[in-house]
């Protein structure tokens, strides 16, 4: 699967996600790297089919009205370490990488995975 790890987001994370065979690119690789706006964002993954991965709300609400991006990945922890956040990808990646293979919008907190229905997807609300 291939993704786009916004900028408040560890490049770590982009590190683990290669690392297991997945295309990661973190927005500071982007030609205006942390300058890129979220709508550079949207159209760079879009047009690339990358999930975005964040913890910036905006996103959220741009996908539930506009259906952009086209795929996200919320993460709703609040704060928390790298390390710990890398640790809770690793031992979910392959989780999240099914529930975004299905639903176009996926949060991850701490203790869960929630794929969401979001206009344009077909499939309904789980817990994994």
């Amino acid at each position: 699967m291939k993704f786009l790890v916004d900028a408040q987001l560890p490049p770590g994370l982009c590190r683990l996600l290669n690392r297991s065979g997945h295309d990661a690119l973190h927005a500071s690789q982007l030609p205006r790297q942390n300058l890129t706006t979220d709508q550079e964002i949207i159209v760079n993954a879009d047009a690339d089919g990358r999930a975005i991965i964040t913890k910036d709300t905006d996103f959220y609400y741009s996908h539930v009205l506009y259906s952009r991006p086209a795929k996200l990945l919320l993460v709703r922890t609040g704060n928390i370490g790298v390390a710990d956040l890398v640790g809770l990808f690793d031992g979910q990646l392959t989780e999240i990488v099914e529930a975004l293979t299905t639903h176009d919008l996926v949060e991850v907190d701490r203790t869960s995975i929630r794929p969401r229905r979001s206009p344009g997807d077909a499939h309904g609300s789980t817990t994994l």
